[in-house]
């Protein structure tokens, strides 16, 4: 083992403090600590030291930070706003909502245990479920989930616990595929029959024919995205809830939180269950995360008691004064193991707070101006590209914020015309060829209220050139 007096990486790293971690731990030495890491792969402890990393020396805090900045100046600047959709979506985040969830008060992911001393924080998650289960139209709204993918699970396990004996739920292919995925591992352990009902390759919409040819008395649950993963507005959603409804099966809808400033909300369709992600109100795209799982039930004990994680309620004092406390907790950390609806044991507290603090100040009228731009932003987009031979129209039904461009007329792959695009500086759209083979050389565009009448203009400007050339 080589102990040296002073690392020079770690200078305050002595042989007297490794010898006591060491001893603490109850482990004989350095190597001993990571002999669980093949020896083909490791670093011999004489050449810890000899390490070429770096710049071969330790450097000051100051040097390494003009060393990164020097570095972090050499990033592509994108000339517009990415036009990534396929369920996250760059929409503007106002400084307020930052400011605000940086206060010592809320700055805090984990679930609020003793109410007693958290009585601000409760109030505040309070008020978010209000805001939630007015939006989406449903009585009670948990705080909260970890995210779409995750909610989408947690609601077909809950319909499985509900419906009792009953092992089979539908899922619609034309679902965000990436959700389906989650769903798939969260499922694979309970033999869980999954079944698919197939789009319609015209509207872009469920198979009413094939979905009732599914149902049957084995059926849990179905769930219905809208709009769904193409961008396409499920016009028949409030007759799939009939269907489904006749045989007593739970009805999950999924939602693109923006595009209730203008749809009618998953209480109004018939919903049983409703989630949703709250990334597109005040959290930003954050690198992928963290982002907030919505989830949301029309009012039956038998569904609330079932609901996983945790309720904040208002309640009253034995001196009659306001107080906020958990309602609903039916973790494993409060009840019996068995008895548990899930093991979410940290929430998103904070993020759920700060779509609180967007759509308060985004108000009624806001929601249906920020929905409105986002729907003509993407039909404006949509003219515009037709204009230039793409074929934009894959689908007859309408659609909301994104839609898919196929590339096939024009015979070219669009990882191609993806390239090309970043190197004129511009993030284009998500491939989706792999998950839907049938439509080829196919990508998925979003518009937001992030998107100028310029931007838009740019990207259309940007792939007939690409299209024209010939490379």
């Amino acid at each position: 083992m080589l102990i040296m007096d002073s690392h020079p990486w770690i200078p305050s790293l002595t042989n007297e403090y490794v010898e006591k971690m060491l001893k603490t731990i109850g482990v004989k030495s350095v190597e001993e600590l990571f002999n669980d890491i093949p020896a083909s792969i490791r670093i011999p402890g004489e050449k810890w030291d000899k390490l070429e990393i770096g710049l071969g020396r330790p450097v000051s805090e100051i040097e390494a930070k003009r060393i990164f900045e020097k570095k972090m100046s050499k990033n592509t600047k994108l000339r517009t706003t990415v036009f990534l959709g396929g369920g996250v979506y760059p929409h503007y985040v106002p400084p307020l909502v930052k400011y605000i969830i940086s206060r010592g008060e809320f700055l805090t992911a984990y679930t609020p245990y003793q109410a007693e001393i958290s009585q601000g924080l409760m109030q505040a998650l309070f008020e978010y479920q209000s805001l939630i289960a007015e939006l989406l139209d449903m009585d009670v709204v948990n705080a909260s989930m970890y995210d779409w993918g995750s909610a989408i699970a947690e609601a077909l396990l809950m319909a499985l616990r509900v419906n009792k004996g009953r092992r089979k739920v539908i899922l619609p292919v034309n679902m965000n595929p990436y959700h389906r995925r989650v769903v798939e591992t969260y499922l694979s352990p309970h033999g869980v029959e999954i079944v698919n009902v197939p789009y319609d390759k015209e509207r872009g919409t469920i198979d009413l024919e094939k979905l009732k040819d599914i149902v049957d008395n084995n059926t849990a649950a179905l769930y219905v995205q809208y709009p769904n993963f193409f961008g396409v507005i499920e016009p028949d959603v409030k007759a799939i809830g009939e269907i489904v409804h006749e045989k007593n099966i739970l009805f999950i809808t999924g939602v693109y939180i923006i595009s209730l400033g203008l749809l009618k909300p998953p209480g109004e369709i018939g919903a049983d269950i409703a989630v949703s992600d709250g990334q597109p109100l005040g959290v930003g795209l954050n690198y992928g995360g963290p982002y907030l799982g919505i989830f949301a039930t029309r009012y039956d004990m038998n569904l609330i008691r079932q609901m996983p994680g945790r309720i904040i309620g208002l309640a009253e004092t034995k001196s009659g004064e306001r107080s906020f406390a958990m309602i609903l907790q039916t973790r494993e950390q409060h009840i019996k193991r068995e008895k548990a609806t899930s093991n979410i044991c940290t929430n998103e507290a904070l993020v759920a707070i700060a779509c609180a603090v967007y759509l308060t100040m985004l108000g009624r009228r806001g929601i249906v101006k920020l929905a409105e731009v986002n729907y003509y932003n993407s039909h404006y987009a949509w003219i515009k590209l037709k204009n230039i031979g793409l074929k934009t129209d894959l689908f007859r039904e309408d659609f909301f914020n994104e839609f898919p461009i196929s590339f096939n007329d024009k015979q070219v792959k669009y990882s191609t015309v993806h390239e090309k695009l970043l190197e004129k500086n511009i993030h284009g759209g998500l491939y989706i060829g792999d998950f839907y083979p049938e439509l080829g050389e196919t990508a998925l565009y979003a518009f937001t209220e992030l998107h100028s009448r310029e931007d838009i203009d740019l990207l259309v400007e940007s792939l007939r050139e690409i299209i024209e050339e010939r490379w």
